[in-house]
C-alpha cells in the first residue's frame, strides 16, 4: 500500500507553504463550523452564550475538515500546474465545506453580493445555512459552480465520469464519503473506469474520504482490514494512495503525494497522445482506402452508364466504339512520335502488347493489327492480353514507348470531387470535437 514509511518525513512543502496552506484550512474550517453552530457573534467577539447557537442544527462536521483539506490541497496543484480541474463533493450535508471554501475564493460573494466578506456578510453566510429561508445542508445548486447535489447520495462518481467524458483536458477530484460508498450506484460507479478513453476524455481522481461513520453507525470501508480495503480499490482498477493521520502539519506533507497524481495523469496523457497519433493515421489509411474503393466503384458505375448508353443510342457496345477510337488514333500518329514508335515495334525482339481492361474478341483484334500496320506501313506482331489496371481503355506499348487511350482522363474530375468530399467530411469532425475551455477548481 502506498503509505509513508514510519519515522520519514518529506519535505514537499516549504515552510512559508505549509504556513499558509495550513491557514487556508484553519480558516475554512471555522468558517464551517460558524455556518452549522452560530446564530450570531460570527467573530467571536464576545463571549459565547447560548443565544449565539442555533436551536436546530443540521449539518455534518464529521465530513467537513477532511473535505476543506482536501479542496485547499486540490487548489495548490491546481494553481501550481495550471490544472483544468473541479471538485465533486460526495458526502452527504457537507454543505459547510463548498460553501466555506466558495466564501473563502470570493466566488460567493461575487454571486451573491449581500454576503460580502466583512464582519456583516460573515454573519448573513452563517445565519442562512440550514435555516428557514436560507439553504440546504448539502451541496445545493445555489452554491456557485455546483453540478452536484451532494444530499443525494451514491451519484458523485457517476456524475464526475460524465463530466470527464468527451473532456480531454479535464480532471474531476471526487470525494466519496464512506456512507455514501455503501449505496449501490456508488458501488457501480467504481467500475466506470473501463470506459474512459485515454485519448477523448478527461481523467476522474476519486477521493474515499473514511472518517469512519455515516449517519448513525460506522461504515463498513472504515472497519474492513486495510489490505482487504487495498484488494477491494485494486480489484475495481484503482491504484490507491494512503493519506492517513492526526498531526496536521505530516498530513499536509503526506497529502503532497498529488505531486505524484500528477505526474502520473501526464505520463496517461503522453500515451493518450501517442494513441491519438497511431489512430489519426489510422484514420488516414482508412479515408484513402475508402477513397480507393469510392473510386472503382464510380469508374465501375460510370463505364456500365456508358455501356447501357452507347446500346441503347447507338446500337454498338462500349467496347466496339474503344477500339474504333483507339485505331482512329494510331491513324492520327504524325511525325517524330509516329517514327519514334514505328522504329521501336519493328526492332523490338518480342512482339509488341496489346492491353485492355476486357477480353477482346477475334474480331476487334484484327481490327487494331490492321490499325497498327495500317498507321505504321509494316507487319507488326502484336500479342494481346486483358489488364484489369488499363481503366476502360486500350493500351499499346513496346521498349517503353507506349500509345493508349482511355476513360481516365474523363473520370480525374470524379476522383477530384471524391477526394474533396472526404476531406470537407474530416474537417467536419474535426469541427464537431470537444473544446475544453473552463478553468475550474
Amino acid at each position: 500500500m502506498s503509505k509513508p514509511e514510519a519515522g520519514t518525513r518529506t519535505r514537499t512543502l516549504s515552510p512559508e507553504s505549509l504556513r499558509k496552506i495550513d491557514a487556508y484550512w484553519r480558516a475554512a474550517n471555522y468558517l464551517s463550523v460558524g455556518q452549522i453552530y452560530l446564530y450570531d457573534n460570527p467573530l467571536l467577539k464576545r463571549p459565547l452564550t447560548l443565544a449565539d447557537v442555533k436551536r436546530m442544527l443540521l449539518g455534518h462536521w464529521g465530513t467537513t475538515p477532511g473535505q476543506n483539506f482536501i479542496y485547499a490541497h486540490l487548489n495548490r496543484v491546481i494553481t501550481k500546474y495550471d490544472l483544468n480541474m473541479i471538485y465533486v463533493s460526495g458526502p452527504g450535508h457537507g454543505g459547510p465545506a463548498v460553501v466555506a471554501n466558495s466564501y473563502l475564493e470570493g466566488s460567493y460573494s461575487e454571486i451573491y453580493p449581500g454576503i460580502s466578506p466583512d464582519e456583516a456578510g460573515l454573519q448573513k453566510l452563517f445565519l442562512q445555512f440550514s435555516f428557514p429561508g436560507g439553504i440546504p445542508s448539502h451541496a445545493s445548486p445555489e452554491c456557485p459552480g455546483s453540478i452536484h447535489e451532494g444530499g443525494e447520495l451514491g451519484y458523485s462518481l457517476s456524475h464526475s465520469f460524465g463530466a470527464v467524458f468527451d473532456n480531454p483536458e479535464l480532471v474531476v477530484a471526487c470525494v466519496v464519503g464512506d456512507g455514501e460508498a455503501e449505496t449501490g450506484p456508488l458501488a457501480a460507479a467504481w467500475h466506470s473506469n473501463k470506459f474512459l478513453n485515454p485519448v477523448t476524455d478527461g481523467a476522474v481522481l476519486p477521493i474515499l474520504h473514511l472518517n469512519g461513520y455515516k449517519i448513525a453507525n460506522p461504515t463498513v470501508l472504515a472497519r474492513i482490514e486495510p489490505e482487504e480495503l487495498d484488494q477491494f480499490l485494486r480489484g475495481n482498477g484503482w491504484t490507491p494512495h494512503y493519506v492517513e493521520g492526526n498531526e496536521p502539519a505530516l498530513m499536509h506533507e503526506a497529502m503532497a503525494v498529488t505531486r505524484k497524481i500528477r505526474r502520473t495523469l501526464a505520463q496517461a496523457r503522453q500515451a493518450a497522445d501517442a494513441l491519438s497519433i497511431k489512430r489519426q493515421e489510422s484514420l488516414k489509411n482508412d479515408a484513402h482506402a475508402l477513397n480507393q474503393s469510392i473510386r472503382r466503384r464510380g469508374q465501375q458505375e460510370v463505364l456500365a452508364i456508358a455501356r447501357k448508353a452507347l446500346m441503347d443510342l447507338a446500337s454498338t457496345s462500349l467496347e466496339s466504339r474503344m477500339v474504333e477510337v483507339f485505331s482512329h488514333r494510331l491513324g492520327e500518329l504524325d511525325g517524330p512520335a509516329k517514327e519514334d514508335l514505328a522504329k521501336a515495334l519493328k526492332s523490338a525482339s518480342e512482339p509488341a502488347s496489346v492491353r485492355s481492361a476486357f477480353d477482346l474478341p477475334a474480331k476487334q483484334r484484327a481490327a487494331i493489327q490492321n490499325a497498327v500496320n495500317t498507321a505504321l506501313s509494316a507487319d507488326i506482331r502484336l500479342r494481346f492480353e486483358t489488364a484489369p489496371d488499363v481503366v476502360c481503355g486500350i493500351e499499346l506499348s513496346t521498349d517503353g514507348r507506349k500509345v493508349a487511350w482511355s476513360i481516365t482522363d474523363y473520370l480525374a474530375s470524379l476522383a477530384k470531387g471524391v477526394d474533396e468530399l472526404l476531406k470537407e467530411s474530416e474537417m467536419a469532425e474535426v469541427g464537431a470535437a470537444p473544446k475544453s475551455e473552463t478553468k475550474g477548481r
